[in-house]
């Protein structure tokens, strides 16, 4: 017999935009950061906090801002945006999650209609995988904060019919450390698909990461890929 788990909670994040004119994104990410509410991750969690304390940060992560030094990072040297995000993607390294990012390059399609239809098409294709793994949990909680209107409306339609599906929109991005590592997820594989594609890096990019922190990075969250 099946044992039915408790909650399953999925923290979706994105990066890039739905644009099709000049000065858009060329890539849109979006990652699913899923953790299984029985794995717990409390001292994971007080040891990361405990580290970021430590870095004179406790604030949350957003790694393009801080890839550019922008925002509340503005006035961080190098050296601390680093360590910053070393501190998290260890974290990410080592908790009980699965990952998933869908990646779109842009420039292979027409407008924001075909990127929306591309991406409805790719989650929905996911869940149907997967849905084995999906229907072993009596709950499911999904963390978008309803950043970007348009994937709300996917997101919505994608599980407007799923009687076991929360959305949660208002939550402490602070505190929701996982939501965090989603949004490092986007910019990780960003990074990975143009260092793959041969499209050059911003000039912040590539002071920050070099191609062999890009390979290890990639090859460290392999086993965690959905």
């Amino acid at each position: 017999m099946i044992k039915i788990k408790q909650k399953l909670n999925i923290f979706i994040d994105e990066s890039g935009d739905f644009g099709f004119v000049h000065g858009s994104s060329h890539l849109y990410a979006i990652s699913f950061t899923i953790h299984e509410s029985n794995h717990s991750i409390k001292d994971d969690l007080q040891y990361l906090n405990y580290n970021l304390a430590k870095q004179h940060y406790n604030g949350m992560l957003h790694l393009a801002y801080l890839i550019a030094k922008r925002d509340d990072y503005s006035c961080f040297s190098l050296e601390k945006r680093q360590k910053i995000f070393w501190t998290i993607f260890n974290f990410a390294r080592k908790v009980p999650i699965k990952l998933k990012t869908f990646l779109f390059d842009k420039r292979y399609m027409n407008c924001k209609n075909q990127l929306m239809k591309a991406i409805s098409t790719q989650i929905t294709a996911f869940m149907k995988e997967h849905r084995k793994y999906f229907n072993l949990f009596e709950k499911i909680v999904i963390y978008y904060d309803n950043g970007q209107e348009t994937l709300s409306s996917i997101l919505n339609t994608i599980f407007a019919t799923n009687e076991r599906v929360e959305i949660q929109v208002d939550f402490d991005h602070v505190t929701k450390r996982l939501f965090q590592v989603s949004d490092m997820l986007t910019v990780i594989d960003k990074l990975d698909y143009k260092f793959h594609n041969n499209i050059p890096f911003t000039k912040a990019e590539r002071y920050f990461f070099s191609n062999k922190e890009i390979e290890y990075i990639r090859n460290k969250l392999k086993n965690k890929r959905l």
